[in-house]
Order: C-alpha cells, then sequence, then structure tokens
C-alpha cells in the first residue's frame, strides 16, 4: 500500500444517477451497486436488447440505437446524448465496448459528466502496448524481452525473430483481448503470421501496428488487482490465477493463485502499486502478467476498466469493488477495510469463475445462436451465478455470446473445486449449446484439480470426444419435466400454450419439445 498527500486534490464530485453504459451481466452487477449505494440507475439498450433482462434493473431505459453494437453501445454521440437527457451525472462503462476507448472518457468529462474510471491519459498510455511497456520499464517493471517499438513490415519481424530465438508472439500494438496475437515456432512461418495479425489488428482496433515478444512457455497468466484513489491512496487486492484459457481467451479464473506463494505475492503486489502511483492511476485497473515455470514475472499489459472476473476477488476479500470505483469517482478515499486488506493480504476462503458461453465444445467453440428454452440457475452455499439471460431470452449475432458466470466459493481450493462440480451439475440450459460440458470436463480433470495448468493447457489436452453428451431422449426428458414443473408453478397444468399452430389450433410446450427434437443437437 502506499499512501501520498498531493499538493492539490481533485475536488469531490458526489453524482446521484449514474448512467451505465453496457448490456448483459456487467449492466446488471453494476446497476445493483448503485442501487444498494442509494443512487438512481439509467440503462440503455439497442434494438436486439428491447427485452433484456438488464432493463429491469433501472430505475429508467432508453433506446440507443440499433442492433449493430457500432450503432448502439460502441456510439459515443449516442451515449452522450442519452446522458443528457436523462439528467446522468456520471458513467460507468462496464467492460468492452467503450470501456477502454480514452476518447469516450475524454468526451464524458469534456460534456461535465463523471467518468467511473481511470483518467483518459491514463487509458490511452495504456492502450498502446509498445509505449505501456516503454513506461513500464522506466518504472522498473520486468517486461519479457521484445522489440522497442512497432514493426514496419514482415521481413523486419522475421530478423527480430532470428534475434530473439523461437518461439515468439507477434502481438498487435493497439489491442489486447487475444486479437490480433500469433505465436510463430519456424522463420518460414513469421511473414504469413505477421500478415494475418496485422489484418486481425486492423479489423478490431482500427490499428495495424504489430510488436514482437519472445514467447515464454509454458506460462501462466496471473493478474493483480489495484484500487488509486484521488486522496494518494494505491493498493492492491491480491491475485488471480487466468492461465485456463482457449486462444487467449480466458474460461476460468480463480484465487488465490494456487502457483503463487507469500513472497511472491507481496513482490508482485508491491510492483503492480508502484507502478499504478508512478502512472497517478485512479479507480480500478489490472496489471496482467506472464509467468515462467521459476516464478519470474513480466508485465503483459494494464486493463483499465473492471474485469470480467472481478467477483473472485469480491469473495476472497469481502470487498466490493464496483462500490469502490463509485467512491473513488466521488471524490472519496478508498474504504478503510480495503486498505487494511492490503496492508495484510489474507484471502479468507478459495473462489473460482467459470464463464458460461454459448458455444459448441463440440466443434472448435464455434459461438451459438439461438433462443435459450430452458434455464435451471444453480445455487445453494458458496455459489454466486451473475447472468443476463432468461427463459426465453436470444442469443444474438451481435454481442458477446457470454451467458453468465458462475462464481463458487469453499474454505478450501478443493471445497471450491467440489461446490463448482455440484453448481456446474445443477446448470441446465436448453435451446442453444453452451460451454457448461467443457467446464465440467476440465473441473473433473486430474490436472486441473492439482493445478498442473498453463496458458496452453486446454489446447494441449482438450478432446471433444471425451465429453459426456446427453442423449436425445434424455434431453428431451429434461425438457418437457421441467416445462411441466414451470407450468403446476403458473397453476396452468399441462395445458395448451397461448401460441397457435399453423392450422389456429393451440399448440403444447410438449409439442414444441417433440419438435425440439426432432432438429437434433446442431
Amino acid at each position: 500500500m502506499s499512501t501520498e498527500s498531493p499538493a492539490a486534490l481533485p475536488k469531490a464530485r458526489p453524482f446521484q444517477k449514474v448512467l451505465v453504459a453496457n448490456r448483459g451481466e456487467i449492466a446488471i452487477r453494476v446497476l445493483r451497486a448503485c442501487k444498494e449505494a442509494g443512487l438512481r440507475t439509467v440503462a440503455v439498450y439497442s434494438d436486439a436488447d428491447r427485452e433484456a433482462l438488464h432493463l429491469e434493473h433501472a430505475d429508467e431505459a432508453y433506446r440507443v440505437g440499433e442492433a449493430a453494437a457500432a450503432e448502439s453501445y460502441l456510439s459515443i454521440p449516442k451515449i452522450l446524448d442519452v446522458a443528457r437527457r436523462a439528467g446522468a451525472e456520471a458513467i460507468h462503462p462496464g467492460y468492452g465496448f467503450l470501456s477502454e476507448r480514452q476518447a469516450f472518457a475524454r468526451a464524458v468529462e469534456e460534456a461535465g459528466i463523471v467518468f467511473i474510471g481511470p483518467q483518459p491519459e491514463v487509458i490511452e498510455q495504456m492502450g498502446e502496448k509498445v509505449a505501456a511497456r516503454r513506461l513500464m520499464q522506466g518504472f522498473g517493471v520486468p517486461t519479457i524481452p521484445g522489440s522497442e517499438g512497432a514493426i514496419p513490415e514482415a521481413g523486419m519481424a522475421r530478423d527480430l525473430a532470428l534475434k530473439f530465438g523461437f518461439p515468439v508472439l507477434i502481438k498487435a500494438a493497439g489491442g489486447g483481448g487475444g486479437k490480433g496475437m500469433r505465436i510463430v515456432h519456424r522463420a518460414e512461418d513469421v511473414e504469413e503470421a505477421f500478415r494475418g495479425a496485422e489484418g486481425e489488428a486492423r479489423k478490431a482496433f482500427g490499428n495495424p501496428d504489430l510488436f514482437m515478444e519472445k514467447y515464454i512457455s509454458p506460462a501462466r497468466h496471473i493478474e493483480i488487482q489495484i484500487l488509486g484513489d484521488t486522496h494518494g491512496n494505491f493498493i492492491h487486492l491480491g491475485e488471480r490465477e487466468c492461465s485456463v484459457q482457449r486462444r487467449f481467451q480466458k474460461l476460468v479464473e480463480e484465487t488465490p493463485s494456487p502457483f503463487v506463494d507469500d513472497a511472491m505475492r507481496r513482490r508482485m503486489g508491491e510492483t503492480a502499486v508502484k507502478a499504478a502511483r508512478a502512472l497517478g492511476y485512479r479507480n480500478a485497473g489490472t496489471f496482467e502478467f506472464v509467468v515462467d515455470k521459476d516464478k519470474n514475472f513480466y508485465f503483459l499489459e494494464v486493463n483499465t476498466r473492471l474485469q470480467v472476473e472481478h467477483p473472485v476477488t469480491e469473495w476472497v476479500t469481502g470487498i466490493d469493488i464496483v462500490k469502490e470505483q463509485l467512491r473513488i469517482a466521488m471524490g472519496l478515499p478508498i474504504t478503510p477495510e480495503a486498505l487494511a486488506y492490503c496492508a495484510d493480504p489474507r484471502p479468507k476462503g478459495h473462489a473460482i469463475e467459470c464463464r458460461i458461453n454459448a458455444e459448441s465444445p463440440w466443434h472448435n467453440f464455434a459461438p451459438a445462436t439461438g433462443r435459450i428454452h430452458f434455464l435451471r440457475i444453480p445455487d445453494g452455499p458458496g455459489v454466486r451465478v451473475d447472468r443476463s439471460m432468461r427463459a426465453g431470452s436470444e442469443i444474438s449475432v451481435y454481442y458477446d455470446p457470454m451467458i453468465a458466470k458462475l462464481i463458487a466459493w469453499g474454505g478450501t481450493r478443493d471445497e471450491a473445486i467440489a461446490r463448482m462440480r455440484r453448481a456446474l451439475d445443477e446448470f441446465e440450459i436448453q435451446g442453444v449449446d453452451t460451454s457448461l460440458e467443457f467446464h465440467r470436463w476440465l473441473l473433473a480433470h486430474p490436472r486441473y484439480q492439482t493445478n498442473d495448468v498453463h496458458t496452453k493447457f486446454v489446447e494441449e489436452v482438450f478432446r471433444p470426444e471425451e465429453l459426456e453428451a446427453r442423449s436425445d431422449a434424455e434431453m428431451v426428458a429434461l425438457a418437457g419435466a421441467l416445462i411441466f414443473h414451470l407450468e403446476k408453478q403458473r397453476g396452468e397444468g399441462a395445458t395448451p400454450a397461448s401460441g397457435y399452430g399453423e392450422n389456429g389450433k393451440g399448440t403444447s410446450r410438449w409439442r414444441s419439445t417433440g419438435r425440439f427434437e426432432a432438429s437434433g443437437r446442431p
């Protein structure tokens, strides 16, 4: 923990009404925190989200544009127009969409509205990976050997790769999230990988610049949650283990990391806090590191926003990170509880998060779309579900395929794993393929249970044929039982649904289930 006393502190700016510039489970998470903090809330929605669950958690909701994200959730003018019309005094960006766009943060502040996140200049500094890497080197943060700047053409990339030695990692300079990244093992593959990463980076970030790093393998991905306020307090809330990934996309996160000992936790935390202090970082952020088998850690990037996996940290620390964001944005100091935790970080128990996505693990995790017909949510001791879907919700082609985040807590890692496996068995989703069966396979795998994982574990070990798939008959029987249960609760019995078939006659949900059986699994 670090505390300083700047000569001039920004003036406190309390607010009473917050617009959440996002959708899905993160919008619901932020709206709930605002409500608990006594704040009024404003939600936005696109044409595809007219019946979205997050709208029910806001005091007001405004249409922000057409279904395509570029015409709605990514439109800065439209978001600001809604904020003005609704009288919102602050905007929380959630994660994704505009959350790490310095132009958005700057436009919000210039409109006289509080941006619940870090300063625009910090977002800009950390958003350009080459500049961020150079800055961290100046702060004394260890970095992976790599190019000093952007690489102008594929031939130079090949020369650098021969200099560093294979394997190398070609990375987009202007973004993250696994896009614009290629691992290269041979000199003859460099130019093709360079062109592929360049095109993907241009499409995803509007910036084709690439740089190169020596690729560490086997590696772990471990991150540190930090907070900084306007009163000179800079703290960390421990680490998260994020090594279970697929194509650089996180699938499962947990804390505390079973790989990190107390001395390493202290070193990583102090390094992140030192860099946050040097940046003058305000609000919540995450320092991400690549860690080798000998526990040497190297700077990867800073995520200048709330992370998808923040609930696991909340569970073991008892700190509500979203409420800390609200306090900091108002000009209030970090809570004494959070300051005390950083001074003596002792995580209480163990927490694991599984991202439940609409995708097919049987078909290389291809995105799945369609309507959720039946949904049963797990509950019980030590289980939390952050979701944005319900029975009847549509999985759209326009947005991220996440259905829910399933979080389990236990007194020990073994108990957390057992609780997660129980919760996964209780979780039922019918209508679209999901990653549930993959997570059941993972949590039962001996190497996951003994923490013998790394960032390429899934790609090396997972085989779709190992998944347990229910037969069509079992799926239909389960769907029928759920229908009967729901209709009985509503006092309808097994009566026909309100819709009508082609001949104008009532069509029962049992018959609809039969059609679902006939369609088969995609």
